[in-house]
C-alpha cells in the first residue's frame, strides 16, 4: 500500500495567470497527437500538408474542449449545473467526458473537412492511431488531481488517498496505461498495414469501449451517481456499449466493402 502524493495540481503560479497540470497534461496529448499524425501521413503518404493537418488538429482541440466539457455536465453533473451554471467553464477543476469529447471532435472534424472536401472517415482513419496518447495523457492529469479513485482494494499496489484509511485502485493509471499505452500500441501497428476503409475507426471505437468497459470494474463510480443497475453497471460503461457495438459494425461493414487506403 502506499499513500496518495498529494500533488500540487498547479504547475505554475504566475499571480494573475495559474497553469494546472491538467491543463499541461492535455497540451503534451495534443502535441503528441499532432506529431504523430504527421509522422503517419508522410510514411504513408496520405496527402495532407503539415498545416492543413494543424489546421484539422485545431479543429479537434476545440472539440474535445467544448465537447468534453458539455458531455461530462451532462453525463456525469447536471444537477450541480442547475444550481451552479458556471461550473461549465471550470475545465481546470478537473471534469472532461471521454464520450463527449469523442463526439466534439468528431462533428469539429465533419466541419472541417465539409469546408476541405476530404472524406469524413478517411479523416478519422488517419488520426485513430494517435489518439490514445492523448488519452493516456489524460489519465495521468486525472491522477495528479486525485481523480478517478479506484474501488476499495487489498492489492500490494493499492493507493491510500488523503483522509481514508482504505487503499483503492490507482484507476487513473491503469486507465492511462490501458487506454494509453496499449491502446496506442494496438492501433498503430493494426494501421501499420493497408487496412479496408473505416476499418482503422471502427478498430478504434471497438477497442476503446471493451478497454473503458474493463477498467471500469476498478473504478469507483461518481459517488452523487452510483451504479445505474445490477450494482456493477457504471455510466462510463453504459456509455461505452454503444460505442463497442459502432465499433464491431464499422468493423464488419468495411471488410464486406474493401477498399484497401493507408
Amino acid at each position: 500500500m502506499w499513500n496518495y502524493p498529494n500533488l500540487d495540481p498547479v504547475a505554475l503560479d504566475f499571480g494573475v495567470i495559474v497553469i494546472h497540470w491538467y491543463a499541461v497534461s492535455y497540451l503534451v496529448g495534443i502535441g503528441l497527437v499532432w506529431w504523430t499524425v504527421i509522422i503517419r501521413n508522410k510514411v504513408y503518404g496520405h496527402g495532407w500538408t503539415n498545416e492543413t493537418i494543424s489546421d484539422l488538429v485545431t479543429y479537434a482541440v476545440f472539440g474535445v474542449i467544448f465537447g468534453g466539457r458539455i458531455g461530462y455536465i451532462l453525463f456525469y453533473d447536471f444537477h450541480q449545473f442547475l444550481s451552479d451554471p458556471i461550473i461549465l467553464v471550470k475545465v481546470w477543476q478537473g471534469g472532461m467526458s471521454f464520450h463527449g469529447g469523442l463526439l466534439g471532435v468528431m462533428l469539429a472534424s465533419l466541419i472541417y473537412v465539409k469546408r476541405t472536401g476530404n472524406n469524413f472517415m478517411a479523416t478519422m482513419d488517419l488520426i485513430a492511431p494517435s489518439i490514445p496518447l492523448a488519452l493516456g495523457c489524460g489519465r495521468i492529469g486525472n491522477f495528479i488531481n486525485g481523480e478517478l479513485p479506484g474501488r476499495i482494494t487489498e492489492v500490494p499496489w493499492g493507493v491510500v488517498y488523503s483522509g481514508e484509511m482504505l487503499a483503492r485502485h490507482p484507476s487513473s493509471l491503469y486507465q492511462a496505461f490501458m487506454e494509453g499505452a496499449v491502446l496506442f500500441t494496438v492501433m498503430w501497428l493494426y494501421a501499420s498495414v493497408r487496412r479496408p476503409h473505416m476499418a482503422v475507426s471502427g478498430l478504434f471505437l471497438f477497442s476503446y469501449g471493451l478497454i473503458r468497459c474493463f477498467t471500469e470494474f476498478f473504478r469507483q463510480p461518481d459517488f452523487h451517481i452510483g451504479f445505474l443497475a445490477f450494482e456493477w453497471l457504471t455510466m462510463g460503461q453504459l456509455l461505452s456499449l454503444p460505442m463497442t457495438l459502432t465499433g464491431l459494425v464499422i468493423l464488419v461493414i468495411s471488410y464486406r466493402n474493401v477498399s484497401y487506403q493507408r
